[in-house]
């Protein structure tokens, strides 16, 4: 029998944890782990006590053909990074990792293979003080970004037009 790896470990962890996601459009389950320990989990889904997409049976993004991406704010969910986040404490985040899986909401079970965190989770996972994110691309592949590409390289930042 051969062993599976460390990284696909918690990604399959990660993978199950999005089984608990409910939102109708795609499915995210994240872990945060420190030192070889599962601090906290997280998936997508309604803030606590609100209904959630699949108890509606509609997405608003969806009704407003927003493309996927685009106008996080009209979303009822919570995503999957974020909620991870608020379950940990800072201490235990500092030099952590945060394993991201993302699926298709759809029968198929689609893994998505260029998941990425949004930018305003981007920015939750800097201050956390997470040092790096695994993202499953296939059901064995998986690409590792530390989070220091992302303070060097800010998308946030707009060009100067002076």
């Amino acid at each position: 029998m051969q062993r599976v790896d460390k990284e696909n470990y918690y990604l399959d962890i990660a993978q199950t944890v999005l089984e608990r996601s409910t939102c109708r459009r795609r499915l995210y389950g994240a872990i945060i782990v420190r030192a070889d320990e599962i601090i906290s989990t997280g998936y997508n889904g309604a803030p606590r006590g609100r209904l959630n997409c699949v108890d509606l049976g509609y997405c608003v993004r969806q009704q407003l053909n927003i493309p996927s991406g685009e106008r996080y704010e009209l979303c009822r969910s919570v995503h999957a990074e974020a909620n991870a986040i608020i379950s940990a404490s800072r201490r235990d985040c500092l030099g952590a990792t945060l394993y991201l899986v993302g699926r298709v909401g759809s029968a198929s079970g689609e893994l998505i293979h260029d998941a990425t965190s949004c930018s305003m989770c981007r920015r939750m996972i800097i201050n956390a003080g997470i040092e790096r994110v695994v993202v499953r691309n296939t059901a064995t592949e998986y690409t590792i970004t530390p989070v220091s590409t992302w303070v060097e390289n800010d998308e946030s930042l707009l060009p100067r037009l002076d």
